[in-house]
């Protein structure tokens, strides 16, 4: 705690007057470009990774930047992540929903553990918030990798998009860079596409191609971001070879 006491006084001292300027520019009219899923971890600083500022995007943090599918929720039983979902691309109209996955992730590793049926037991779960939290919204992410597992990790996987009837084809790590659970990292991350999707609220704007759903991956250990490519059919690191290219791609489908 006194590290971030600490840290407060530097910002009063160094950076404080640049954010409240910008607070002052945004004030009566923010325009946010995208709500933004991702990860907990505190590895995980997605406004300095994007060097987006003040009044760019909506953040909504969780473990293993899960959004729960609507299937889950009645209406009284509703969380902050489908609320977010609303506020952003109801309210604000924003256009474009990121869910940013990372490797060697806390959430991701144990939910690779959750295989095993007895560490996944309803006992187990009873006494894990963190457990029960995975085995209820981030199982169908474990159950389509073990399915990938068993056909081969080299087969590719099928997701639904922004509508039921719009699919993609997906390979996950096809140079075998990643470990095991980096690859299930990934499958969950694109298995949040599905998830965003299935809400109501959201079908319209879905449907008319006025609202769109990208997935980022990130490499903590090297820094390297990754988009998911639907031309590519992979995640494909955003580098000096490939920006052009994923520019186009996300004018030509996205815009």
């Amino acid at each position: 705690m006194e590290r971030i006491l600490r840290g407060v006084m530097r910002y009063r001292h160094s950076t404080r007057e640049q954010m409240v300027q910008e607070f002052r520019k945004v004030r009566d009219n923010p325009q946010p470009k995208a709500v933004f899923f991702t990860c907990m971890d505190s590895r995980m600083i997605p406004t300095r990774f994007t060097e987006t500022h003040v009044g760019d995007m909506f953040v909504v943090r969780n473990a293993g930047n899960l959004v729960p599918h609507a299937e889950h929720f009645q209406d009284e039983y509703f969380s902050c992540e489908p609320a977010a979902l609303e506020l952003g691309c109801v309210v604000n109209n924003i256009k474009h929903i990121i869910v940013c996955g990372h490797s060697d992730c806390k959430a991701m590793n144990l939910l690779y553990q959750l295989k095993d049926p007895e560490f996944s037991s309803l006992d187990n779960r009873r006494i894990s918030p963190l457990r029960a939290w995975l085995c209820e919204h981030a199982n169908t992410s474990l159950s389509k990798f073990q399915n990938l597992k068993e056909i081969g990790l080299d087969k590719p996987l099928i997701f639904s998009s922004e509508t039921p009837l719009r699919k993609f084809v997906a390979y996950i790590d096809p140079e075998n860079n990643f470990a095991i659970e980096d690859k299930l990292s990934q499958v969950n991350t694109l298995q949040q596409i599905e998830n965003v999707a299935s809400y109501g609220f959201l079908k319209r704007r879905l449907e008319s191609h006025d609202l769109h759903i990208h997935a980022l991956w990130f490499d903590i250990y090297t820094g390297d971001i990754y988009f998911f490519s639907r031309n590519a059919k992979r995640f494909i690191a955003i580098d000096e070879s490939s920006i052009e290219r994923l520019l186009d791609e996300v004018r030509r489908y996205y815009s």
